[in-house]
């Protein structure tokens, strides 16, 4: 695994048997752009604290754009965090290397005034046509030069499979108590030529903390804690 603290924290590179998983893009990485996808839509993201731009908070939210503090680091694990700008949150993750990837979350309040515990897991891995993506049935790919998202009905799921025609194999699995949303993305070449499929779980629903299916709300000092894991199948 490689990452970039600089660059929002970005998971820029997970590798299983020397074969990349995730999504290198179409050589764009400007993370001063207005916008996620013009800022180089690639690699492993946390949005905090939203996806969809909604009032003050902009285009996916914070976290990819902001500086992240390495609190510690060894040749299997770092500890890292951020902090917000337009709302006082702050973010530590921390990710143990082994059989799997483990990376557990601490979102808390840092301000005075009540917050959303709005957090969505953005890892982008490759998409390839003939790939499965299993999440209790098998999805059908989409056609050339499109993209699309959809969304679980809320604690429908708690894990999904991708397998490639290469024949590498991970499933994705998360608490499902603390992060019981889940939504799924595809782009088959669309977007400038991004080709990823991203497995989305998070805090609240429709991508925005105001959304029907809001976050849990935290009061000053209050966290939310959760965990996510990779696992090679």
């Amino acid at each position: 695994m490689d990452i970039r603290p600089e660059r929002g924290g970005r998971v820029t590179s997970l590798r299983l048997r020397g074969e990349e998983l995730l999504d290198q893009g179409i050589g764009v990485d400007q993370p001063t752009a207005e916008g996620f996808v013009n800022g180089g839509a690639w690699g492993w993201d946390e949005m905090v604290p939203t996806v969809e731009a909604t009032g003050s908070l902009s285009d996916h939210g914070e976290a990819w754009r902001v500086p992240w503090a390495v609190i510690s680091q060894d040749s299997i694990s770092c500890v890292m965090s951020c902090e917000g700008r337009a709302l006082p949150w702050r973010l530590e993750r921390s990710i143990q290397l082994g059989d799997v990837v483990r990376v557990t979350y601490v979102l808390s309040n840092a301000g005075a005034t009540e917050i959303p515990g709005y957090w969505c897991a953005h890892p982008l891995f490759r998409y390839e046509a003939g790939m499965e993506i299993d999440i209790g049935a098998r999805l059908m790919g989409f056609a050339e030069g499109k993209s699309g998202k959809f969304f679980m009905p809320r604690g429908e799921i708690d894990r999904a499979r991708l397998r490639w025609p290469g024949g590498q194999s991970i499933e994705i699995a998360w608490d499902r108590q603390m992060t019981p949303y889940c939504g799924i993305w595809i782009c088959n070449g669309d977007l400038g030529g991004y080709r990823q499929v991203a497995i989305e779980p998070a805090t609240g629903g429709g991508d925005r903390p105001d959304s029907d299916e809001p976050p849990p709300m935290l009061q000053h000092g209050q966290l939310l804690e959760w965990w996510l894991e990779i696992r090679p199948l």
